[in-house]
């Protein structure tokens, strides 16, 4: 079965739901900590747009990184335990063999 093909249970789709928004709000969280540090230090204009270049690069990539369908999940959830905005143990109700993938990704 290919990863696409994956059935995703009524659990597996609410666990998923929550983690995922979970990773989300962690990173933003992050950011917008960086934003803070980033913005406070502006000393002339070069620095804003510095800062604006940033946020246009950060809102690329989140943007592209968070993708709810289920036939991408399993491997938006690698990159987030990669990049450590989730942990394994938060993907523990998952089936075995999603885990297993998630796993195996991750350490791509």
């Amino acid at each position: 079965m290919q990863v696409s093909d994956t059935e995703w249970s009524a659990t597996e789709k609410q666990l998923a739901q929550v983690v995922f928004k979970r990773a989300y709000e962690r990173e933003i969280n992050a950011l917008m900590e960086e934003v803070r540090a980033r913005a406070s230090a502006i000393a002339e204009l070069d620095d804003m747009w510095r800062l604006h270049d940033f946020l246009s690069a950060r809102r690329h990539d989140i943007d592209g990184k968070y993708d709810y369908r289920y036939s991408v999940l399993i491997f938006v959830f690698a990159r987030l335990v990669k990049e450590g905005w989730l942990a394994l143990d938060e993907l523990n109700e998952l089936d075995k063999d999603k885990l297993t993938k998630v796993v195996a990704l991750a350490r791509m």
